[in-house]
């Protein structure tokens, strides 16, 4: 099978090169490529990336994540891969599972998702407050999707061809990682959660900032109110 990681990076100057090496050293029976979404970054990732002549797109602007993640979905569409996996470019995930989400995408599922808070393999499972936010997305989640995610904001996930067509065309641009769930569920995708290992960001901060975390809970759980509630009945 065709495979393309999905690399989208934003100011990650530190980590950017670290991580490329980590996927092109993978041993697998499939073709993966991978494309870096160089997000308007205003460090030297885009410098770095022309140096090193890694696969990258560089936007001329920030559209943050949502946007990143979907330019990389439609490469992958008009492209024609069988299977995107999004791996984040800060160096939080570990490649050695990604043939893991392959073979479950083979298996048959639509989409997969990788959780650090099942199978107890994650040493770092992120800050109280972050992890006490994912708890109430996940009740959320269950509540208005009928589907159980321990780790609904995480961003190592593998897509099948259906699943990248529909990314591809409409991908949410604000609170992606939950709101697609639901979108996915509302289109009878199999969602499957996988136990993965993450590690702690060595360099760079995070694009969720304190200041701006409760503002982030408040508005992702009206989107998955929403979208639980009326995406359904309007996608009839």
């Amino acid at each position: 099978m065709k495979v393309l990681i999905i690399i989208p990076a934003y100011n990650e100057e530190l980590n950017i090169l670290k991580t490329v090496e980590k996927i092109v050293n993978i041993k697998s029976n499939d073709a993966i490529d991978y494309i870096i979404i160089n997000d308007g970054s205003t460090d030297k990732t885009q410098e770095i990336c022309q140096k090193e002549k890694l696969n990258a797109i560089t936007l001329i602007s920030n559209l943050g994540i949502g946007g990143a993640v979907q330019t990389g979905y439609k490469y992958a569409y008009y492209n024609d891969y069988d299977i995107a996996i999004q791996f984040d470019g800060d160096g939080q995930h570990d490649e050695k599972y990604i043939n893991t989400l392959i073979e479950e995408i083979k298996r048959g599922n639509d989409f997969v998702i990788g959780s650090r808070f099942i199978g107890n393999l994650s040493e770092f499972k992120s800050s109280t407050a972050r992890k006490v936010g994912i708890k109430l997305l996940s009740i959320l989640i269950k509540v208005f999707g009928k589907i159980k995610i321990t780790d609904p904001t995480s961003g190592f996930r593998a897509a099948n061809k259906k699943v990248i067509k529909l990314f591809a065309e409409n991908y949410p641009t604000e609170y992606p990682e939950p709101e697609t769930i639901i979108y996915l569920k509302n289109k009878e995708m199999k969602i499957k959660e996988i136990p993965v290992e993450m590690h702690e960001r060595q360099h760079g901060k995070s694009s969720i900032k304190p200041l701006n975390s409760a503002y982030y809970m408040f508005s992702v759980s009206i989107a998955i109110f929403i979208n639980g509630l009326f995406g359904k009945r309007g996608e009839k």
